[in-house]
């Protein structure tokens, strides 16, 4: 039986459907034949470069089609690819390539400058790829390399293509360092239904070879567009989704979000789906409609869908109220648990915001192994069962302890704390962990505390969120400085944004006698959190 990867159902849809659309971004159009000649090539160069069975290929790019081609040719080949977050700076770009045993970096040229210096400790990459004009002399150009003709096509490895082949999603794990979720895509394949969308009345394919004339027979021909990077899971499965049933993958014109090239994209492409994080991206889409009712013609519009941040009612309820034939999808998931829950808000009813209908093999787990009971009043950690994740790569520590045996079955458990209604209504508590959540992008505590303390000024620091109405949590620095220093703000800001992401840096300072450890060294979070809202909380809001 043919195996559920991404390729053989990516080959059967190119086949079926070769001059259709499969990736577009402003006036560039990708075929799927081209779509499907061009990962054939790359998929070939990566074999000759000898790359084995399931070697590993870093993705280093901002929203583009060759980072899709990138990802296909690593699944034609059996090798499994990898996301690299390109507001890294260039010691956590070292860490992830590293930890994540890239053989292969396809890499945007204006990256060269972060990742030139570092090549020196990556003597295990094999093949450096620039997308883009002026590659540097170390690396081969992607174009030219898509461009190759391979002998013999579809590209096949000699090792074939498995249900086990990975995919592998770097994401913030509870310690700070990025860490490697494993999927493998049968797993990701049963996870989604193979195939199957309930609200278009469609059921799930047999096996893989049925994509193909299922995308040709469809009236309807799906455009999704996908507002967040391809980087993280929510846009980077938003994106496969659409593929995966023939329909175009749309992507802003200069790979950024702009909420105005994103309604002139929807209308000039007549767009069915929108992939959103939450708030930070709702709410100036709404701002955009409210600036210029009537602008665009958004009736193809029929699903907005968004993970990976809260996204609130009065935002929802102003959408459909621009966009009336809208459904609202707002799926509760992490890289690590995908379907943990989903509420879905139209015309005709609401959900409320952070409550979702428990979704199925979903549990909620006491600290202490109990599963809480709807209507309980309890609380514990959201829990997800059936297709989940091997865990995290080259971590078992940590995959014991986000993957545990409950009940006699294996869950995944990231670390979200929930309570259930007795109607079976989950409301979400928030993170067990003192991650904060800014943007959709998580930035831990401890990792922009060393920031800090490397200032010549700075003797400790303490790092906490605060609430934001668009970014769900703003970042602020409690910071300690040494006797006879005071430290600028802006200095400091600019001092953590020159060894992390720019999204890092605190957007607020307070300076103060003593972060107040306890006396075993460790940080009072709970006292942090209620200093920072005292000076803090009100403007943030």
């Amino acid at each position: 039986m043919t195996a559920w990867t991404y390729a053989n159902i990516w080959e059967s849809v190119a086949a079926a459907v070769p001059d259709q659309p499969a990736i577009v971004q402003g006036e560039r159009v990708v075929s799927f034949a081209e779509f499907e000649a061009q990962a054939d090539a790359l998929a070939t160069h990566l074999l000759a470069a000898g790359l084995q069975q399931q070697a590993k290929v870093a993705v280093y790019a901002t929203n583009c089609p060759e980072f899709l081609v990138a990802y296909y040719a690593a699944f034609k080949a059996g090798l499994a690819p990898f996301n690299v977050n390109y507001r890294y700076g260039p010691e956590e770009v070292r860490y992830l390539l590293d930890n994540g045993d890239a053989e292969a970096v396809v890499f945007e040229s204006g990256f060269a400058s972060i990742l030139d210096p570092i090549r020196a400790a990556m003597p295990g990459v094999k093949s450096w790829i620039a997308i883009g004009a002026d590659p540097p002399a170390w690396a081969e150009n992607f174009a030219a390399l898509a461009a190759r003709v391979p002998a013999e096509r579809p590209t096949i490895a000699p090792w074939g293509r498995h249900n086990e082949d990975l995919l592998l999603i770097f994401t913030g794990g509870t310690t700070g360092m990025p860490k490697a979720v494993m999927w493998q895509q049968g797993d990701l394949m049963a996870k989604g239904g193979y195939g199957s969308n309930p609200l278009l009345g469609v059921g799930p394919m047999s096996a893989p070879e049925e994509a193909g004339p299922r995308a040709a027979a469809s009236p309807i021909k799906p455009r999704s567009l996908i507002a967040p990077p391809l980087m993280h899971a929510t846009g980077l499965i938003g994106a496969f989704t659409a593929i995966s049933s023939g329909g175009a993958v749309v992507l802003l014109p200069h790979g950024k979000f702009d909420p105005e090239e994103v309604w002139a994209a929807v209308e000039r492409w007549r767009v069915t789906r929108m992939t959103i994080v939450g708030q930070p991206f709702a709410q100036p889409l709404l701002e955009a409609l409210d600036a210029n009712p009537g602008r665009w013609d958004l009736s193809s519009l029929f699903i907005i869908g968004s993970s990976g941040a809260m996204w609130n009612r009065e935002n929802k309820l102003g959408l459909i109220r621009h966009i009336p034939q809208v459904n609202l999808m707002d799926s509760y998931s992490s890289s690590e648990a995908f379907g943990m829950g989903i509420s879905t808000t139209n015309a005709q009813g609401e959900s409320a915001t952070a409550t979702f209908a428990l979704g199925p093999d979903c549990a909620i787990f006491t600290e202490d192994g109990r599963r809480v009971e709807p209507g309980s009043g309890e609380s514990g950690r959201l829990a997800v069962g059936g297709y989940i994740p091997l865990g995290y790569y080259k971590d078992p520590v940590k995959s014991a302890q986000t993957f545990p045996t409950y009940e006699g079955q294996r869950w995944s458990m990231p670390g979200d704390w929930a309570s259930v209604d007795a109607d079976g209504t989950v409301r979400i508590l928030g993170r067990g962990s003192q991650c904060i959540n800014t943007g959709g992008e998580k930035v831990f505590p401890e990792e922009v505390e060393e920031a800090l303390k490397r200032h010549p000024g700075v003797r400790d620091a303490a790092v906490t969120g605060v609430p934001d109405a668009r970014f769900g949590e703003r970042i602020v620095a409690l910071v300690e400085p040494h006797a006879g220093q005071s430290p600028d703000e802006t200095d400091l800001r600019d001092h953590v944004k020159s060894q992390l992401a720019t999204y890092k840096a605190p957007r607020h300072v307070l300076v103060v006698d003593s972060v107040a450890r306890a006396p075993n060294g460790k940080l009072d979070y709970k006292a942090i959190k209620e200093r920072a809202m005292a000076a803090f909380g009100e403007q943030a809001a």
